[in-house]
């Protein structure tokens, strides 16, 4: 005797229920998840609850901050998290070992062995590193809500040789980004933070080999950068834009090999110290209020930690590079045979700088711990 046509209807979906609960079911739907894009599990969403240990706390996204904030990245390699396209070992080192080493284990893009300056701004936001633009299309809806890094490695306020998209061109690009119905809700939310870590600079230096014309350079560049904040906060409609300041170039291994790493160039840092007044001068013309602006002083902590003897600072060392490369070479770089034409430091957290211009993860997660109340302090602000 057939059952009722009810209790057939009830007999199925309990059926179903149970099997949704066996173990190989669970797989199957998480595995459906990761093909879909969603990343909520692995490691290419960095900064979103993943353990940082002692390079830095990455604590779980608060259920409502995290919900409300967006972060929109404009940059170059201090905030790049994978827009620079594999283009071959020598140009985009980023891509191979030993990048990524420390975290997570492989390259990702990232100028780093681990995490950058984006994952830990998104940390003090409470809320995951924002995906990359080039990495968008595998990306969970979710994540996309949160935001988006347009920045990418050897980009400049201006044109600097690398065949990137200047600022300009990221905001752009953003802009286009709104038209899709995930991004368009930015204006409310939405925390912009710029990243200029020098390339402008070192494009004038290397086009008229010569410091001066860097520092020369300096209007310029403080002019347009001043011209896209505006233009953030006034076309964009951003209600919050953070900015850094140069750090002191001078004592990046780049410039301090040629004095066997016991001190910074002097000249160098008087450029970023100039640098740093022009655009503390644009802002208050701007924002004299200081309601829409936060200049993050990236400055002041890696003076404390690179402009040191190692005694004083923390890092055993400030200015030697942990994947240290003769000069003109590079860190990853081989070669014919595949031989390595670099050494590596045994443990990068005692080392400031992982390669001639970008710091280590552990670098990053103490020059973070000097800002992260300002960020918070800043989004809480009416």
């Amino acid at each position: 005797m057939g059952l009722p046509p009810t209790l057939l209807i009830l007999l199925c979906l309990l059926v179903l229920t149970v099997l949704l609960m066996t173990p190989a079911a669970e797989a199957a739907r998480k595995h459906s998840h990761r093909a879909a894009g969603d990343h909520s599990t692995d490691d290419t969403s960095i900064g979103s609850g993943v353990g940082g240990g002692s390079n830095g706390s990455f604590a779980s996204p608060s259920p409502t901050t995290a919900q409300q904030q967006q972060l929109w990245v404009f940059g170059d390699s201090y905030a790049d998290t994978g827009n620079l396209g594999d283009l071959g070992r020598e140009l985009t080192h980023a891509w191979y070992d030993p990048y990524g080493a420390t975290f997570p284990g492989r390259p990702t893009g990232r100028f780093s062995d681990g995490r950058v300056l984006t994952d830990f701004i998104a940390s003090a936001m409470r809320m995951p590193t924002p995906v990359a633009y080039k990495l968008r299309r595998g990306a969970a809806r979710r994540l996309l809500a949160r935001g988006m890094n347009f920045a990418v490695g050897g980009a400049g306020v201006l044109d600097t040789g690398n065949f990137q998209r200047n600022i300009s061109a990221q905001i752009d690009l953003f802009q286009a980004q709104q038209q899709h119905p995930v991004a368009a809700a930015a204006h409310g939310n939405g925390v912009a933070l710029v990243v200029v870590s020098g390339n402008d600079y070192s494009y004038a230096a290397d086009k008229d080999n010569s410091t001066s014309a860097a520092i020369a350079y300096i209007p310029t560049v403080v002019r347009e950068l001043g011209e896209q904040l505006r233009r953030l906060r006034d076309d964009v409609g951003m209600r919050r834009v953070v900015v850094t300041n140069l750090h002191p170039l001078g004592c990046t291994p780049l410039f301090t090999q040629a004095l066997n790493y016991s001190g910074c160039d002097p000249l160098a840092n008087a450029g970023a110290a100039q640098h740093n007044a022009a655009l503390q001068s644009v802002l208050a013309a701007l924002d004299p209020a200081n309601r829409t602006f936060l200049l993050l002083d990236l400055n002041a902590p890696f003076a404390a930690f690179a402009d040191a003897p190692a005694a004083a600072s923390r890092f055993a060392e400030p200015r030697r590079p942990c994947c240290e490369t003769a000069a003109g070479g590079y860190c990853g770089q081989q070669d014919d045979d595949g031989r390595r034409q670099y050494a590596l430091c045994d443990d990068p957290s005692k080392h400031f700088y992982w390669d001639n211009v970008h710091p280590t993860q552990a670098a990053w997660a103490a020059v973070a711990e000097t800002f992260r109340p300002k960020i918070r302090e800043f989004l809480l602000s009416s």
